[in-house]
């Protein structure tokens, strides 16, 4: 095990960058604007003005704004909602593929 102050595995690097969000289920695929927070090589964590469904499927497209960050195209998987205000929720995501 690495011995990072959070004890993960994987370093986490802090982006606060807007990421394009879409719910993926059988109605309708939602697409939302939301902030990515951090990522690490196992996840994501998003900030959103409203909760998500443990287990909820989305995809997750970062478009960079700057060189140092290079676009990214995810699919993943819901695994914690966290509620930090009454319109902020810290949405943790599993990366299950990336294109």
């Amino acid at each position: 095990m690495v011995n990072f102050d959070d004890k993960r595995h994987f370093y986490r690097m802090m982006l606060n960058s807007e990421v394009n969000v879409t719910i993926i289920d059988d109605e309708a695929n939602t697409e939302i604007l939301s902030t990515c927070r951090d990522i690490s090589a196992t996840g994501l964590a998003i900030e959103m003005s409203h909760p998500l469904d443990i287990g909820t499927n989305v995809n997750v497209s970062l478009v960079p704004i700057s060189n140092d960050i290079q676009a990214l195209d995810t699919r993943g998987k819901v695994i914690r909602v966290t509620e930090e205000s009454s319109d902020c929720y810290l949405i943790g995501l599993s990366i299950e593929e990336i294109d």
